[in-house]
């Protein structure tokens, strides 16, 4: 199977402080699965490191209130294509993130709180029929299959 994975999740780093956050249960995956990681912040423009962002109101807003929604909709968009080329059907995405949340975001005050909604690509994915889980799912998952 294909899968769609935010590329941080393999240890890349290009997360918002120039991490990666490697996740061994989808590392696991390499050896039974093709994986197509991906970082929608990248795709969309945004250097790593990038000021953290959030959203709030439907944009997504850096803590000095810079408007980076175009930035977050151009690198989902990149990433839906991505995945309608490999015939990806499950994407494997970075938990709590405002472009790959998926069922928990922060909730926009940067204060850490978390709140019920999906991020910007996890969105877009889901609309267009791709199922989106998020790294705390997978051994779940998999064992389900």
């Amino acid at each position: 199977m294909n899968i769609l994975v935010s590329a941080c999740l393999l240890g890349v780093n290009c997360r918002y402080d120039g991490t990666g956050k490697l996740c061994p249960a989808v590392h696991t995956l390499l050896a039974t699965q093709t994986l197509i990681p991906f970082c929608p912040e990248v795709f969309g423009g945004l250097p790593t490191p990038r000021a953290p962002a959030e959203i709030s109101g439907g944009r997504v807003l850096t803590a000095a209130d810079a408007d980076v929604t175009a930035q977050y909709n151009c690198g989902a968009r990149q990433a839906l294509l991505l995945a309608q080329l490999y015939g990806c059907k499950l994407a494997i995405l970075k938990e709590r993130s405002p472009s790959c949340g998926h069922g928990t975001i922060h909730d926009g005050s940067f204060t850490g709180r978390l709140t019920e909604g999906n991020g910007v690509t996890a969105k877009l994915l889901m609309a267009h029929g791709i199922e989106v889980i998020g790294e705390s799912e997978v051994e779940t998952y998999f064992k389900r299959q």
